[in-house]
């Protein structure tokens, strides 16, 4: 399927942003935010401040922030569409389809198993948008920026999944004054699912897989990466269930003889390379391994071309932008199949 173009859909939101931040600067020191926002905090500063909640409580945040640091992949494409200057961020692990990841004026922090997490210090930020691959490194951040607030709003696992995309844009829509905007991410993404529901027939099988270094990983219904939530969220049809399934990066291991027998009437794919080695001579494409497969050569998924891959940037990218538009290039398959 051809991705739509959502790496233009930031424009409008973006120059929203910028009049926003123009007009708090310029605004009366004396008027009031509203929902938890307090008023400006002196008669220079044209600042205030807003609580919003996260994974770990009520959180103050400084608004407009003036030193933005982020390192959570799901939140890169939304904060560059609504225009955020970052200071510093984990600009390593940002897709190539982000300007930020060229962006050398943001101090890069490197990615999380190397991480230069002392860079931070530089940037002196008063706000940190912490988590996914960086999670692990909040106790880091709290040490060596003591001043910033760090927002944590990684998805919670006893949540729906889809609930917490929205929730995350959400308490960022607070913090940057996109709150409408906020809206319609979450509402883009309901109509997505819900189209998919509503052309999903209950019945044909489904098989999630995960393609690196030209294997096939499994993606379980449940707990597989990327897409194992969806089975249940969409109510799809396993074609294959299995036990002591992961949520590995690359899938779980499975042979292609065992997709075989399984026979899914629809593939749903994440191509894992294409996010972070689609320049090297050695890459080979999802579609390629799978087409290509004699062994799938009869596998109703590739014989009736209902194979559906997610947007080539989903394993560094994971935003609520990256879902609507897969979900919406799936909804566009069921109901051409129907």
């Amino acid at each position: 399927m051809t991705a739509i173009s959502r790496r233009h859909l930031g424009a409008l939101s973006a120059a929203g942003t910028v009049g926003l931040l123009l007009t708090a600067c310029g605004g009366d020191d004396s008027s009031e935010t509203t929902d938890g926002a307090a008023g400006a905090s002196d008669a220079g500063g044209g600042s205030g401040t807003v609580e919003v909640e996260d994974n770990d409580g009520t959180k103050t945040v400084v608004v407009p922030p003036t030193s933005v640091v982020a390192t959570d992949n799901r939140t890169f494409e939304t904060l560059q569409d609504w225009g955020v200057q970052l200071t510093a961020a984990a600009r390593a692990l940002m897709p190539s389809t982000l300007d930020y990841a060229d962006d050398e004026s943001i101090i890069d922090l490197g990615n999380h198993n190397e991480p230069d997490l002392e860079a931070v210090v530089a940037a002196e930020p008063d706000l940190i948008i912490n988590g996914q691959r960086f999670a692990q490194y909040q106790e880091d951040f709290e040490s060596l920026a003591p001043e910033a607030t760090i927002l944590n709003l990684d998805p919670r696992e006893d949540q729906p999944f889809a609930e917490e995309l929205k929730r995350q844009v959400s308490v960022l829509g607070q913090v940057f004054d996109q709150e409408s905007e906020a809206e319609e991410l979450g509402a883009g993404l309901d109509a997505s699912m819900e189209r998919v529901t509503s052309a999903y027939n209950g019945s044909d099988t489904v098989m999630g897989v995960i393609v690196s270094g030209g294997e096939i990983g499994y993606i379980a219904p449940g707990d597989g990466r990327t897409l194992g939530w969806a089975f249940d969220a969409l109510g799809l049809v396993p074609a294959l269930e299995v036990e002591d399934t992961s949520d590995d990066h690359q899938g779980d291991d499975i042979s292609v003889e065992a997709i075989a027998e399984s026979n899914p009437t629809w593939l749903l794919v994440m191509d894992r390379d294409a996010a972070v080695m689609a320049d090297d001579p050695s890459y080979e494409a999802a579609s390629q391994v799978l087409e290509n497969s004699e062994a799938l050569a009869s596998v109703t998924a590739v014989t009736e071309g209902n194979i559906v891959y997610m947007p080539e940037d989903t394993y560094t990218n994971e935003s609520i932008q990256t879902y609507t538009e897969f979900f919406t290039d799936f909804a566009d398959a069921l109901e051409g199949s129907s």
